[in-house]
C-alpha cells in the first residue's frame, strides 16, 4: 500500500525563504513565524500520514453506499472526521467570530495540501464545506451567518455546491431548477442536480446545500439565476435541527476515482430554501465559492502528483532491474536499482521539478488572496483573478501527467491495483474536469481575463517578470541557468498575447484555438518565475552558511532541470498558437 510523508521542509522553504511570510505587511502574517508554521505543519503531517492516509486505499476499495436514503461512508472515515473536527483543522482559516482560528489562507492552503495528498476523497468533505462557508460569509445576512456558519466552521454541519443539472453543465443559463417565493420570505426549491460532491453522508448532523435555481418571472438565461441555502434538515431560529427537508439522494454516481467521496444525484421536491445574496445575482455569490474551489482543485492536482512521486522514488530505489550503463552500482546484488538508469532519472526529475515549482506557485497564489482580502490590495486581487485559471488548468493537467509518470516507474506493477498507483491517476483525473473543465479555464483566461481592466493585470505580470530579471541581472549564479531561460519564455508569452491582440477581434477562432496552449505557456512561465525566485533564495541561504546545504543544492539542481528541460515548451506552445485556427477548424462537423 502506498505511503505518504508530509513535505514539511519544502513547504517551510517556500513560506519563509521564498515568500518571507512573517515579514510581509499583511494582517495576521506576523504570527507566521517559522517555528509556528513548522509546529502546525508537523501536526497536520502526522494526521495526514497516520490517520487519513491509511484510509485512502480503504475509501477507494469500499466507496460509499446508499442505504435507505442515507449515504454510508467507507470504514474509518467517520472516526477520522471526528479527529479532524476535534483538532480544529476544519476551522483553521475561518473567521473567529464564528468559531474559526483566523489563520491566513496561506497557512490553510499549506495544510490543505497535506490532507489532500494523503486522502483527496476524504478531504473534499471539509473542503466543500469551506467553500460553502465562504459564500455565506461573503454574501449572507448577519442572521444567516449567525445561524449557519458556526456549525459549518466546526463541520458539525457540512456544505455543498449544487450547480450542474442533467442537461446542462457549464452553460448554467439552461438550468430548470426553480425557486417559488413564499409569503414568509422563504422559497420552495424543486429540481434535480447531478455530480454533487459530498451531497450526503453519515459524518455530520446536517448538510447545508447551496443551490442555484431560477425564480419564476426572472430574466432569461444566466441573468435569472439566484442562489439559495437549502439544508438537508430544517433549522429553527434557535439553531435546533428540525424535520427533514424536501431533499433526497436519487443515487450515487459510479466514478473513475475519488470513490471515498459521495458524489450524488440530489433531488429537491419543494424543499424549503432561503435566498443568499440578491435575487437573480446567484452567479456572483456562487463564484465566491467556485474561485476558492478552483484554487483548491489546483492544490489537489499538485498534491496527488506529490504523493505519487514519493512512492515512485521509494520504488525506484528499491526495485532491482538491469545494470547501470557505466558499470554496476550494486555489485553485490543481482542487479542495480531502477534509479541508476537515466530515463528513470528523467522521469523522476520531471515529477520533482513540477511538484516543487507548482507548490511555490500555489502558495504564491494563496499569498495574493491574503493580500487582496486582508489588505485590500487591488493589484493582488487583479493578479490572482488573472492567474486562477492558470493555476487550476495547468497544475491539474500537469498533475495528472505526473501521476502517470510515477505509475510508469513501476512498470507492470503500476498497472496492478494492489500497488496503489492507479488510484493516484484516477483520483487526479477529476481535477481537470470539475469546478470548470480545463478547456473552459483556457477560454476564461483568453476570452475574459486577459482583457480585464484594459489588460493591466497581464501587463503587471510581465512587469513583475521583467523587474525580477533586471534586478538580478548581474547575479552570475542566476544569469545563465535561470534568468536567460525565463526571459525567453516571457518573450514567448508576450508574443502569444500580441498574436491574440492582432487577430482575436477579426477572427475570434484564431484566439480561442490557441487558448489551451496559452494557458500552458502561461503556466510554464509562472513556474519559471518561481523557480528563478527559489534559486535566488537557495543561493542566499547557502551564502549565509545556515541551514541544510544539501537541501539548497538539491533545490538549485532541480530548478536547473526545470529551466533546461521543461521551460522550453513555451516555444512549442507559441508555434501552435501562431498557426491560427485554419487547421483546427478545417473540417466540417460531418467529417468527424
Amino acid at each position: 500500500m502506498p505511503s505518504y510523508t508530509a513535505p514539511v521542509n519544502d513547504i517551510q522553504f517556500v513560506l519563509h525563504a521564498l515568500l518571507k511570510a512573517s515579514e510581509q505587511d499583511i494582517p495576521g502574517y506576523d504570527e507566521l513565524e517559522a517555528d509556528f508554521t513548522a509546529a502546525v505543519l508537523e501536526e497536520a503531517g502526522k494526521i495526514a500520514a497516520n490517520v487519513i492516509g491509511p484510509l485512502n486505499a480503504v475509501g477507494d476499495k469500499e466507496g460509499c453506499v446508499l442505504e435507505n436514503g442515507v449515504v454510508r461512508t467507507p470504514t474509518g472515515f467517520k472516526e477520522a472526521f471526528e479527529q479532524m473536527k476535534e483538532g480544529g483543522w476544519t476551522a483553521l482559516d475561518c473567521d473567529p467570530e464564528y468559531g474559526g482560528q483566523g489563520m491566513p489562507v496561506l497557512l490553510g492552503t499549506a495544510v490543505g495540501e497535506l490532507f489532500s495528498g494523503a486522502n483527496q476523497a476524504f478531504t473534499m468533505y471539509q473542503g466543500l464545506t469551506h467553500g460553502a462557508y465562504s459564500a455565506i460569509h461573503a454574501h449572507g445576512t448577519d442572521e444567516q451567518k449567525a445561524k449557519w456558519l458556526p456549525k459549518m466552521v466546526s463541520c458539525e454541519w457540512t456544505g455543498t455546491m449544487n450547480l450542474t443539472e442533467p442537461h446542462c453543465g457549464t452553460d448554467l443559463g439552461l438550468m430548470r431548477t426553480k425557486a417559488v417565493p413564499q409569503e414568509d420570505g422563504s422559497y420552495r426549491i424543486s429540481g434535480q442536480k447531478i455530480f454533487i460532491s459530498a451531497g450526503d453522508h453519515d459524518m455530520s448532523e446536517n448538510v447545508v446545500h447551496l443551490v442555484l435555481a431560477k425564480i419564476p418571472g426572472g430574466p432569461e438565461g444566466i441573468k435569472g439565476v439566484s442562489l439559495f441555502i437549502v439544508p438537508k434538515f430544517r433549522v429553527d431560529d434557535a439553531g435546533t435541527i428540525g424535520p427533514r427537508n424536501g431533499v433526497s439522494v436519487g443515487k450515487l454516481e459510479e466514478k473513475m476515482g475519488i470513490h471515498g467521496n459521495s458524489t450524488c444525484v440530489m433531488n429537491f421536491d419543494e424543499a424549503e430554501g432561503y435566498l443568499l445574496g440578491t435575487e437573480h445575482k446567484g452567479m456572483r455569490a456562487m463564484f465566491t465559492m467556485m474561485n476558492e474551489a478552483r484554487l483548491g482543485v489546483a492544490m489537489q492536482g499538485m498534491a496527488q502528483a506529490e504523493a505519487a512521486y514519493q512512492n515512485a522514488v521509494i520504488y525506484a530505489k528499491d526495485r532491482l532491474q538491469g545494470r547501470a550503463v557505466t558499470g554496476a552500482e550494486n555489485p553485490d546484488g543481482p542487479a542495480d536499482p531502477l534509479i541508476v538508469h537515466p530515463d528513470i532519472r528523467r522521469n523522476l526529475m520531471d515529477q520533482k521539478s513540477f511538484v516543487e515549482g507548482a507548490r511555490a506557485f500555489m502558495l504564491w497564489g494563496a499569498n495574493m488572496l491574503d493580500k487582496s482580502h486582508r489588505s485590500g490590495d487591488a493589484k493582488a486581487e487583479g493578479l490572482i483573478s488573472l492567474l486562477t485559471p492558470v493555476l487550476k488548468g495547468f497544475l491539474t493537467d500537469k498533475g495528472l501527467e505526473m501521476t502517470i509518470q510515477a505509475q510508469q516507474v513501476y512498470g507492470g506493477h503500476g498497472y496492478i491495483e494492489e500497488w496503489g498507483m492507479s488510484q493516484f491517476v484516477r483520483d487526479a483525473r477529476i481535477t481537470q474536469i470539475y469546478e470548470g473543465a480545463n478547456g473552459v479555464q483556457a477560454l476564461d483566461l483568453v476570452g475574459r481575463k486577459l482583457a480585464t481592466d484594459g489588460g493591466k493585470h497581464v501587463m503587471a505580470f510581465f512587469e513583475l517578470v521583467k523587474s525580477f530579471i533586471k534586478e538580478n541581472g548581474e547575479d552570475e549564479a542566476l544569469k545563465a541557468d535561470f534568468l536567460e531561460p525565463l526571459k525567453q519564455a516571457s518573450k514567448d508569452l508576450q508574443a502569444a498575447g500580441m498574436f491574440f491582440m492582432q487577430n482575436g477581434m477579426k477572427n475570434p477562432n484564431a484566439a480561442l484555438s490557441g487558448s489551451y496552449d496559452f494557458m500552458h505557456l502561461f503556466g510554464h512561465v509562472c513556474l519559471g518565475l518561481v523557480w528563478a525566485q527559489m534559486a535566488k533564495a537557495a543561493n542566499e541561504a547557502l551564502a549565509s552558511g545556515e541551514g541544510d546545504a544539501s537541501f539548497y543544492e538539491t533545490k538549485l539542481a532541480t530548478g536547473r532541470y526545470y529551466m533546461a528541460r521543461q521551460l522550453p515548451a513555451t516555444s512549442m506552445h507559441l508555434a501552435r498558437i501562431q498557426s491560427g485556427a485554419d487547421t483546427v477548424m478545417a473540417l466540417d462537423a460531418e467529417a468527424f
